[in-house]
């Protein structure tokens, strides 16, 4: 079964509001007309790699939850560099659908938020980093009926293969890392994670 998300990561921003909205109309033509779009994404906010149009980030942002919640679809957020801005535009915003925080940044305020939002949080490699900060009390405070696992391939391979191209083979690494912080079985984990991600992506 082929099934893909859809949208305009914020790096890819083009350079006007004008050409963003008729990027949007093909994103929400595409989605609207496909069955096998399950979600709008990634999205969001990127000030690492983009520091000069935050605004239009913002504006983009914004819009593709607008076109999520028409279509009554999740959406999956990117989140770099921008922790403050992302927080507040999903503080002030309304949700038909829980959406996905997308390899998740290990801040508290930024997972509380999304979870008084009912949005699911996604784990990748860096949950394995030895050193990661505070990637412990982040798993935990998330629950199991809300938590995510997923590769972010080809990048962020888990440890103990960090480093090298990342694929879905990884994603056992990524499971049992959790698995320990949650004092459960890797089996569990993969099995909550599995129905959860059924869940968000209604593909059951």
């Amino acid at each position: 079964m082929t099934i893909f998300t859809c949208g305009i990561s914020p790096n890819d921003i083009p350079e006007s509001k004008e050409e963003i909205d008729i990027e949007l109309s093909k994103i929400e033509h595409l989605a609207k007309e496909n069955d096998k779009v399950l979600a709008i994404g990634e999205i969001g906010l990127d000030y690492y790699w983009n520091t000069e149009n935050k605004e239009l980030q913002k504006y983009a942002f914004k819009k593709q939850i607008e076109i999520a919640n028409r279509l009554n679809l999740p959406i999956m957020i990117h989140t770099r560099d921008a922790i403050m801005d992302t927080i507040d535009i999903i503080k002030n915003t309304i949700f038909v659908k829980p959406g996905i925080f997308h390899c998740c940044p290990f801040n508290k305020d930024l997972v509380n938020e999304g979870l008084k939002k009912e949005f699911y949080i996604s784990f990748a490699g860096p949950v394995t980093f030895k050193n990661s900060k505070n990637a412990e009390e982040i798993v935990n405070m998330v629950p199991l009926n809300r938590i995510l696992i997923e590769t972010d391939s080809p990048y962020l391979s888990p440890e103990p293969n960090r480093g090298k191209r990342n694929d879905s083979r990884n994603v056992v690494f990524i499971a049992q890392k959790i698995a320990e912080y949650k004092k459960m079985t890797i089996e569990e984990i993969s099995r909550i994670t599995y129905q959860n991600a059924e869940e968000v992506f209604g593909i059951k």
